[in-house]
């Protein structure tokens, strides 16, 4: 299996159209937040992770997230086995409850099985307004 995307996001939904086929809408895609209030502060961002799976494989799986802060020290890791039917994608919801103690970056590093990493920025703004 292989990492295809991973984002931050408000929101996803996912629809059939004709085909049939498999739409996924994904609302809100972020790399930066307000943070509610100043630091320290927890969020808790979704990280949807799209997956695929060729047809020659069986379709399971291990994902892996590690939240880095920028000196590299682990902030919240999550681990889930995953199931993809063969020849199809997938998508996986990731909620890690990250503190802020500053504003900075944190990135997720996501692999499937020990693979490569896709990494993905989320930045923590001073509050808005």
């Amino acid at each position: 299996m292989q990492i295809l995307a991973a984002l931050f996001v408000e929101g996803l939904d996912q629809r059939q159209v004709p085909g049939p086929a498999t739409r996924l809408d994904l609302l809100g895609v972020m790399f930066s937040m307000a943070a509610e209030s100043e630091p320290p502060v927890t969020v808790s961002p979704h990280l949807v992770v799209i997956t695929r799976c060729p047809p020659e494989e069986d379709g399971t799986g291990t994902l892996e997230v590690e939240f880095l802060g920028p000196d590299g020290a682990q902030r919240a890791r999550n681990v889930q086995p995953v199931t993809v039917v063969p020849g199809k994608f997938g998508r996986h919801l990731v909620k890690g409850d990250l503190t802020f103690e500053a504003y900075e970056t944190v990135e997720a590093h996501c692999r499937l099985g020990g693979g490569p990493a896709v990494v993905v920025p989320l930045t923590l703004l001073p509050p808005a307004g």
